[in-house]
């Protein structure tokens, strides 16, 4: 097992021996944990869903709008705003 040697702030250093200690665990295996977290989510690139990823790029934006004002607009058209004639008309309750 290699040796390696950390410099910290002392307050980090308690900190770390006590969520160590709260998990059962010594602080070097603490660290180990947590840099195999860490390894593992960058080896995965994009922390975008499957459908989120697949679905990129297939809509484009109008050029004299910007996505907020696009977005805007659709939920506009959707919801409808208080007071607006063209507001689609809400749902009664029974």
């Amino acid at each position: 097992m290699a040796r390696l040697t950390l410099s910290v702030d002392r307050a980090v250093a308690e900190q770390a021996k006590l969520l160590a200690r709260r998990r059962g665990l010594s602080v070097s295996a603490m660290f180990t944990q947590f840099v195999r977290a860490m390894a593992s989510q960058e080896g995965r690139g994009c922390s975008l869903g499957l459908i989120t990823r697949q679905a990129t790029g297939l809509a484009t934006l109008p050029d004299s709008k910007t996505s907020r004002e696009v977005l805007e607009d659709a939920l506009i058209e959707k919801h409808g705003l208080p007071g607006n004639p063209q507001s689609p008309p809400k749902a009664e309750l029974l």
